[in-house]
Order: structure tokens, then sequence, then C-alpha cells
């Protein structure tokens, strides 16, 4: 959405920046009464903190079950309140984010299978705590350690990160923010954006169920893709060369 972030207060007269904030109230008095001091900016990314603490601190005391059910509702709240334009910038598909999608995949897995009666492999629960433990600093543990059991988490946390960040994106350019339009980019970047879009569509109608190498590549792949966009043309022509690879792969 476009908003007016630079915010004066109409009561004390205080100046602030809802796009570091992200907060309407003002910061001298805690006044709602504000008017914007600039043009309408495309925004989508709130400024949400991401803390794991207070469910690992009842780690011990704490079933696996609940402890992953906390989780995945903390994740959700964070996730869904991401976006990655700041400000008419266009941010990157950042390490928290990814780390969170992936807790939130990984712990509603967990919770199914315990629901339902199973007995949690070793390996799985040693994967959701690792998560657990790192995720809200944007750690997360390699793909040589995800057990297949989670492999389809991975994968399907990655493709859904992706989509929505394809899905900002698309926004940025068609809200001009890049001073182009869709139809005046040049053919090689609408190329990969579409191709990214066939990647994450094939993925998810696989559920996820790809190598976990394979997941973090489209990522890299993403990566490289904003890049581009933003301008670095080596970059663009990588994205097109790791999406091409990917062909052989999903």
């Amino acid at each position: 959405m476009k908003i007016r972030g630079e915010r004066k207060c109409r009561d004390c007269g205080t100046r602030w920046s809802y796009y570091e904030t992200g907060s309407i109230d003002c910061p001298g008095c805690g006044s709602l009464r504000s008017v914007g001091t600039d043009d309408r900016t495309e925004h989508t990314d709130l400024q949400v903190p991401f803390d794991l603490t207070p469910i690992r601190s009842d780690i011990d005391d704490t079933s696996t079950g609940d402890l992953a059910d906390r989780a995945r509702d903390r994740c959700r709240e964070y996730v869904r309140q991401r976006g990655f334009v700041n400000a008419g910038d266009l941010r990157d598909l950042d390490d928290t984010y990814l780390a969170a999608i992936e807790l939130r995949h990984v712990a509603d897995v967990v919770t199914r299978e315990l629901e339902y009666g199973a007995s949690l492999d070793d390996r799985d629960e040693l994967y959701f705590l690792s998560l657990l433990r790192d995720a809200d600093t944007g750690e997360r543990p390699p793909v040589d350690d995800v057990p297949p059991g989670l492999q389809a988490a991975r994968g399907l946390a990655m493709a859904n990160a992706v989509q929505e960040y394809r899905r900002d994106v698309r926004t940025w350019l068609e809200e001009g923010e890049t001073g182009r339009t869709q139809e005046e980019l040049a053919k090689s970047e609408r190329q990969v954006l579409e191709s990214l879009g066939e990647h994450v569509k094939r993925i998810r109608l696989l559920d996820g169920d790809i190598e976990p190498e394979t997941a973090d590549r489209l990522v890299e792949a993403t990566r490289d893709l904003a890049d581009g966009l933003r301008g670095d043309e080596v970059v663009l022509g990588r994205a097109q060369d790791r999406l091409e690879r990917l062909e052989a792969e999903i």
C-alpha cells in the first residue's frame, strides 16, 4: 500500500518516520493525531519484532508438541506482517524471514505428527529444536542436516517465501518505484521473473518434496533477480542460469 510515512504530530509537533518505527503513535506524546509530510510511497514491510525467547525459556518444562504449536503461531504472525518494500525501496529476501517461515512449516509437521499419536523421529525433533534456538537471529541448519522427514517442509517453506517475495517485486514494479513499468522491463528481466514463478508453482504442486539444495538454489536465484532488477546486469544473468539449471531438478 502507498502511505505517507514521514509524520508530524498535530498535538505536540514531534516528527517521526513510520517507515522506521512501524507505529502511528507519536513518540513524543503518544497522540494518534498526525499528518503526513511526504508523498505517498509504496510500503509493505512492517517493523515487527521476532523473538522466540519466551518459547525457548519453557523448553525444559513444556512438551515438544506445545513448543511446536507456540512456535508455529508466533512464526505465522511474524511472516503475515512482513513485506519487502520499504519506503519505495525493494528489500532483500532476508535470512530472518526465511528462518521464520521454515520454522513455521517444520513446527506444523511436528504438531501434526504428535497430534495423530505418531512417534517423532529423533532427527526431526533435533532439527526443530535447532530452528527454535536460532531462527530469530536468522540462522538455519545447513542443508546436510535436513532429515528426510522434514525435507518437504523446507522445500515448501522456501517456495512460499519466494512466492511472497515475488508478489512484492511485482508490486514494486507495477507502482513504478523503479522508474520503469513492467512493460518497460527488458525481455530478459521479464523472462527471469516469469521463470521464477513457474518454478514456485512446480514446487508447490510437489508439496515441497525437493532436495534441500534445490530449495536453497531457488532462494539464491531470487536474490540474484532482485539485484538484477535493481540494476546489476551481471547477477541478472546469473539468476537466469540458476533457474535454467533448476529445470532438470524440479
